[in-house]
């Protein structure tokens, strides 16, 4: 299985603590609890993936729920995998991960979705600028 990295442990943290806001500024929903041990666990540790394998029950529950908020896919239907490019080229995704999405955990998705952003490379970061030049012939 993957690893959850704890910028998604982080933005989960957000997510509850924006809606289910502390009443004292002190205690935590039970949501945020669960997540907040395991992220500190994983700074006492230096660790930056915790494993989504096992994964506290209760903190798993509450960074599901956060990922449900998350699109689900990069894909911008501009598939150039189809077209025998071993990464596409509107969303970032290699063939491998295209093929297998719908069979992919949430943690493994996850990780998919931040080596795309990190990449920045693919259409769906650039309005789709470096597709005009390559249609207009200019940048050939």
């Amino acid at each position: 299985m993957a690893g959850i990295h704890i910028t998604d442990i982080e933005a989960a943290i957000n997510y509850w603590r924006e809606r289910s806001p502390s009443p004292d500024g002190v205690s935590l929903c039970k949501e945020l609890r669960a997540l907040a041990e395991v992220y500190a666990l994983m700074v006492w540790f230096h660790e930056t993936e915790a494993d989504e394998a096992t994964l506290p029950a209760k903190a798993r529950e509450a960074w599901l729920a956060w990922y449900d908020t998350m699109p689900d896919t990069p894909c911008i239907a501009i598939c150039s995998t189809s077209q025998g490019d071993e990464t596409c080229k509107g969303c970032g995704r290699t063939f491998d991960e295209v093929q297998r999405w719908t069979e992919m955990t949430p943690g493994e998705k996850r990780a998919s979705w931040r080596r795309i952003i990190i990449e920045g490379d693919a259409w769906r970061f650039n309005r789709y600028a470096e597709r005009a030049l390559e249609e207009s012939g200019s940048g050939r």
